[in-house]
């Protein structure tokens, strides 16, 4: 198997996990526990043009997993594979929604505003999912041998989980429990294959 092929399979396995229980739980959608604003989200002034940020989630998912170094893609797919059963749980036993700001006027950024909300499900709220799987990539694809790329990178992906709170998607609580859930997430999965990998080598070495 070639490169290309490995970081392609890898990535339709990790975001087609994530998919299919994002449709799963759309299907089972159970009454939600509506989540205030903080004063925090108060400051937020709601803003349109957030969703070009928030929409570019879409493409900073696959430029990771093609392009992060190759090590770190099997740690992404395990990541979105364990964040999104994470995540799909709390919204199914403890679904919570938001009063989401609606989009007003014809222009491009409240139609597509308008149709997001119109397939988006409303029990999901936290922890945030986009903000989770946006981190994880992020910290798949640094690189300490393309700095200049990595902290582009990094900057992609801080604008893509405040875009979540300017366009009122999500609340700063959401944000921060996202976030937690990656680190968590990420950290474990970290020291769990290379656990996996020290005993392989070790197997390896002892059938000599």
């Amino acid at each position: 198997m070639n490169k290309l092929s490995y970081r392609l399979i890898h990535l339709l396995i990790g975001w087609g996990t994530v998919g299919l229980i994002y449709q799963f739980n759309s299907l089972l959608q159970a009454k939600a526990t509506l989540l205030h604003p903080s004063k925090i989200d108060q400051l937020i002034p709601f803003t349109p043009y957030a969703i070009w940020p928030y929409l570019s989630f879409f493409i900073i998912i696959p430029v990771s997993f093609l392009s992060a170094p190759l090590h770190r893609v099997r740690w992404m797919t395990v990541c979105f594979m364990l964040t999104s059963l994470i995540a799909g749980s709390i919204y199914l036993f403890f679904p919570t929604s938001m009063l989401s700001a609606a989009p007003i006027g014809s222009s491009i950024h409240a139609q597509l505003l308008g149709a997001l909300m119109s397939v988006d499900t409303e029990n999901n709220c936290l922890p945030s999912l986009h903000v989770a799987l946006t981190l994880i990539v992020v910290l798949g694809y640094i690189n300490q041998k393309q700095k200049l790329k990595s902290i582009l990178m990094a900057l992609w992906g801080s604008v893509i989980c405040l875009s979540v709170l300017f366009l009122k998607r999500h609340l700063f609580l959401d944000l921060v429990s996202g976030a937690c859930l990656a680190i968590v997430v990420g950290a474990g999965v970290y020291y769990g294959l290379k656990r996996m990998n020290n005993a392989a080598t070790l197997n390896r070495h002892g059938g000599r």
